[in-house]
């Protein structure tokens, strides 16, 4: 379907956002959305929802995943998220579930989650999968919505590299130009090595 028709129907894209705390999906989200502010909170029934109320909330560990996130400057996009489903207990993951259902069966095509996004951070602590990213993918039925794996926080595999690179003696100038992408100051002869160390 061509974008222009999808448009005359829906002037919102809806996302459901998905990952655990820490994730970079706040940082993704302002990115998209081209924006440094923070969004505003709405309710169900289109009521904004105050910042405090809101943060006084997260603190006791209630959070609605039917609460809209929408930034000013953008409000074409409506994201829901999934906060607190990180934890794994089967209560968040069935809250989950049941939004995805419910929403994939809108019959407003501008009130159905369009995608799910789901942020898997590549930090040091999220390089493995968590009990709910494993629940998510073998149990969690998504129908026709499409559901897009994004890694964040791959910086930190480029830290990590540079780490091992200086510990096994490059010079800091050599580690540096490998980790920004340019050719080491002197070649060994063979593209997967450097210094004699075998490149990943």
């Amino acid at each position: 379907m061509d974008a222009s028709v999808i448009r005359q129907k829906t002037n919102r894209f809806r996302i459901l956002i998905i990952g655990r705390a820490n994730a970079g999906k706040t940082t993704i989200l302002k990115r998209v959305c081209n924006t440094r502010s923070n969004p505003n909170i709405y309710d169900s029934a289109g009521k904004k929802i105050d910042p405090a109320v809101l943060m006084a909330s997260r603190e006791r560990g209630v959070h609605d995943i039917e609460n809209e996130v929408v930034f000013r400057n953008n409000p074409g996009f409506v994201f829901h998220d999934s906060r607190g489903f990180e934890a794994g207990g089967q209560f968040e993951f069935d809250k989950v579930k049941a939004f995805i259902a419910s929403r994939s069966k809108e019959r407003c095509l501008s009130d159905r989650i369009h995608v799910i996004w789901y942020c898997v951070p590549m930090d040091k602590d999220g390089r493995s999968f968590t009990e709910a990213e494993v629940k998510f993918f073998s149990q969690c039925d998504t129908g026709s919505i499409a559901v897009i794996v994004l890694f964040t926080k791959f910086d930190a595999l480029y830290d990590d590299e540079f780490a091992e690179l200086t510990s096994k003696g490059v010079s800091r100038k050599d580690a540096q130009a490998l980790h920004q992408g340019k050719p080491p100051s002197r070649n060994q002869g063979n593209s997967r090595e450097f210094h004699g160390i075998p490149l990943k």
